[in-house]
């Protein structure tokens, strides 16, 4: 069975994305002046309203313009009961050993609903702002080495470790996390970020693609876990855009971007230019492939957000039932996790949990699926 994941907006949401209010060091992100800012109040709202509608697991995420992840995730403990908590964090902001009780209390208090998502990279001048000012090979090498230490921690009881960035002497971690194995998300493009997932991640997350581009990434990284022998989950993310017709949902897409800004579009251009995120890079030229085809790079899938939109931009845009079968045929390639999320985000999981993941459930139930899941497992 699928698992739905969506994100909370911890850095500020809107109707509309890429206006002159948005923040200009982070694409992602808005600036104080957000039509709604990220409150506990309205990030208890969405919390709620995923768990309500059947999202298992909501996505804290880092940055220098978002709410610290790990303390938005306790603040909502007492305000749901079942909903997972996935949230971000940085290697080389904290030490391994310091994350690991970090996580294992959170684990505790919130009776064992603790998970995370190891982040290597950022822009650089986002890595500098916070001090991080290695290359990107040895980035990668440090998540490498991070991860191992965390999963030492978390599964035995007293060890040492000597490595490249960390020295450990007689590392223990107590109490260990209710879970057992706390299940590492991870994403990256690159052939580094691809070997550290087929290494050490146990989930591997990727930003929405085409089909065949979907379909050519996955099969590559099955095919480095196997090497390896090791055999991983893999995550999905979209933006969604509804409309009770497809009609009105591509007038709901271009409702999202009908007051961006050109200086927030050039900047995000700049940005994809002159970045060293591979993932990035990718969906910047999806979306220059599709400028004349008014960003639609297949059925109900639409880059359009690309053009102000850093990380997760492309999106599934069309009715419920067709949002639905797009999502069918992602999870018929080997996807067990769906990570959704919308503009703005309350009313988009609203209507996602209502209209979109009973509609998958139920199809994927009646096995309303593509043949060539088989082929990838």
């Amino acid at each position: 069975m699928v698992e739905f994941i969506t994100m909370a907006p911890t850095f500020g949401d809107g109707q509309y994305v890429g206006t002159s209010n948005y923040n200009a060091q982070r694409l992602d992100a808005w600036s104080t002046t957000a039509e709604r800012e990220p409150t506990l109040e309205y990030i208890s709202r969405i919390a709620q309203a995923a768990e309500k509608g059947g999202f298992g697991t909501l996505l804290l995420p880092t940055g220098s313009s978002c709410l610290d992840s790990l303390i938005i995730a306790t603040a909502l403990i007492p305000a749901t009961e079942r909903l997972r908590f996935l949230f971000a964090v940085r290697p080389g902001f904290t030490a391994p050993s310091v994350f690991a009780r970090q996580f294992a209390s959170f684990d505790y208090l919130s009776g064992g609903r603790a998970l995370v998502n190891i982040v290597t990279g950022g822009s650089p001048a986002e890595l500098a702002g916070d001090g991080d000012f290695l290359d990107h090979a040895t980035r990668y090498r440090r998540t490498d080495e991070f991860i191992r230490v965390l999963k030492r921690l978390f599964s035995e009881e007293n060890f040492d470790h000597e490595g490249e960035f960390y020295k450990l002497k007689n590392a223990s971690l107590y109490p260990k996390p209710i879970q057992k194995n706390p299940e590492i998300y991870f994403g990256g493009a690159s052939e580094a970020g691809q070997a550290v997932a087929a290494s050490v991640a146990d989930v591997y997350m990727m930003w929405g693609e085409t089909l065949d581009n979907i379909r050519e990434r996955i099969g590559e990284i099955q095919r480095l876990a196997a090497v390896r022998n090791r055999k991983l989950s893999y995550s999905i993310s979209f933006q969604v855009v509804l409309g009770d017709t497809e009609e009105q949902a591509w007038e709901n897409a271009n409702h999202l971007i009908s007051k961006a800004d050109p200086a927030v579009i050039q900047k995000k251009a700049e940005a994809s230019d002159k970045g060293e995120s591979v993932g990035l890079k990718r969906l910047h030229q999806l979306m220059l492939d599709s400028k004349e085809n008014h960003f639609r790079i297949g059925p109900n899938l639409w880059a359009g957000l690309t053009q102000v939109l850093s990380g997760n931009s492309i999106a599934l845009v069309g009715t419920p039932d067709q949002v639905a079968d797009r999502i069918v045929e992602y999870v018929g390639l080997g996807f067990d996790k769906v990570l959704l999320r919308g503009f703005p985000h309350l009313e988009t999981i609203e209507a996602v949990g209502r209209d979109v993941i009973p509609r998958v459930h139920a199809k994927l139930q009646k096995n309303e699926i593509p043949s060539e899941r088989g082929v990838l497992h």
